[in-house]
């Protein structure tokens, strides 16, 4: 399942995912970073050492590959591609198709950069 959208918060720190079921789908940056699916970060998980990925990384280019997304980070990374069903398993703060958000923030929507 691809999402509707995509967007992508700088002053937020988090991706946006809008989901054809109505959720919507937010991601820290720096966690996307400790769960890069590419080899090399796979690696170091399987070794029990997730990578060291500093809190203040920020998503800052997003690159559509039909099957998913590559993310390329502030600190230099860009070798992973994240499956869009892999992106949908994620932890992250999810908000349900029947939970409108608030105007207090509690659901902050990331909107300064959008893909479709």
């Amino acid at each position: 399942m691809n999402p509707l959208s995509v967007g992508n918060s700088q002053t937020e720190h988090r991706l946006r995912l809008s989901w054809p079921d109505g959720r919507e789908q937010l991601l820290d940056h720096a966690e996307l970073r400790r769960q890069c699916p590419c080899s090399q970060c796979r690696a170091f998980r399987l070794r029990g050492s997730p990578p060291m990925v500093d809190p203040r990384v920020r998503v800052i280019e997003l690159n559509a590959q039909g099957y998913g997304l590559q993310l390329v980070f502030s600190d230099g990374h860009q070798r992973g591609i994240y499956p869009w069903a892999y992106l949908a398993q994620l932890e992250g703060i999810t908000v349900p198709p029947s939970s409108p958000a608030d105007s207090h923030g509690k659901y902050p929507a990331p909107a300064d950069t959008a893909t479709s």
